[in-house]
């Protein structure tokens, strides 16, 4: 019989989420709604402790309020649906919102790893060449780095979005994840989807582990540089640079083994999904920014600003009719 004698479009997808058991679900509600709370109130207070403070209008504070702008961006594309999902059996989503989804998602993401490349690279230069760091890391090249950033997260994302919307989706429109994505929807195609999955294994994981050697290669250069300087925040750099390899391998090596095979289901995929779309969010502002000195010091002065000008003020003094004294 012919294919399209016995197919019927796609209009809409069901989403699974992460589990049925009812009390499980109403547990990681709460427990996913409130790292979504912490992770916009981090993210929101580095930007707005950048743009208010004059000290930090440098490069390394501006990539680093991009960097936070992104948590807030790619946490709001997917958790939103996962704790909607956690209150329900299932979420049905509808064809163009799923792949709306999708594009946002690897849009968001891949803009975030390009800005990681270029945030080791303004780390090289101020460890590297600090003499010359200001003329190298111009505003121009911070700009460039930025756009360079979200320019390769939209070229990645579209390319991918282009492919998928090429095939045929006829039924099952069924989705064990809690938010549309790529390999997924892949399988539930009409057609072979063995071209498909090459192109994404090329375009998501080729990109994926390129990135992630380039930033390994970078974090090492930078190591041994450290240990040549003999300086008293040697320690603290190296701590640093320890604890960023550390989220970068959270983000990037639990992405790799998602998308850089075809798609094989596997209990870990949804634990995987969860590290890179809803944790690490969280964990970026921790690690790149709050640990630093100088940004604890300049909230700690906006806030001084803030509670200072919302401060009570003294009371008018008044005189009392009767006695012609003043009072407060």
């Amino acid at each position: 019989m012919e294919l399209e004698n016995i197919t019927t479009t796609v209009t809409e997808f069901v989403l699974l989420g992460l589990t049925q058991s009812h009390k499980l679900q109403y547990c990681l509600y709460v427990i996913f709604f409130l790292i979504y709370v912490i992770t916009w109130l981090l993210n929101f207070t580095i930007i707005a402790t950048v743009a208010m403070d004059q000290q930090l209008h440098t490069p390394m504070y501006f990539l680093l309020a991009n960097l936070a702008f992104l948590d807030i961006s790619d946490s709001s594309v997917n958790t939103p649906k996962l704790l909607s999902g956690l209150l329900s059996q299932h979420t049905v989503i509808s064809f163009r919102e799923c792949f709306l989804q999708m594009f946002f998602f690897h849009f968001i993401a891949g803009a975030m790893a390009f800005l990681l490349v270029g945030m080791t690279v303004d780390r090289y230069v101020a460890i590297c060449e600090p003499l010359r760091y200001l003329s190298i890391m111009n505003w121009n090249m911070c700009m460039g780095l930025v756009a360079a950033a979200w320019f390769g997260g939209f070229l990645h994302s579209i390319i991918q979005i282009g492919f998928l919307l090429q095939l045929p989706f006829c039924g099952p429109n069924v989705l064990d994840n809690f938010y549309c994505d790529v390999p997924q929807v892949i399988k539930l195609a009409c057609t072979d989807t063995r071209m498909a999955e090459m192109q994404m294994v090329f375009n998501n994981g080729g990109v994926l582990i390129t990135l992630f050697v380039i930033l390994i290669i970078s974090y090492i250069a930078i190591l041994l540089k450290i240990r040549t300087c003999i300086t008293e925040g040697k320690r603290k750099a190296l701590s640093t640079c320890g604890t960023q390899v550390t989220v970068v391998s959270l983000i990037f090596i639990p992405c790799i083994f998602t998308y850089a095979q075809p798609y094989k289901k596997y209990p870990r995929d949804k634990v995987a999904s969860i590290v890179y779309t809803v944790i690490t969010p969280m964990l970026n502002p921790m690690i790149y920014t709050l640990r630093n000195t100088e940004m604890k010091k300049a909230i700690r002065r906006i806030l001084g600003k803030i509670l200072l000008s919302a401060g009570i003020q003294k009371p008018a003094q008044t005189v009392d009719p009767k006695t012609g004294v003043s009072t407060r």
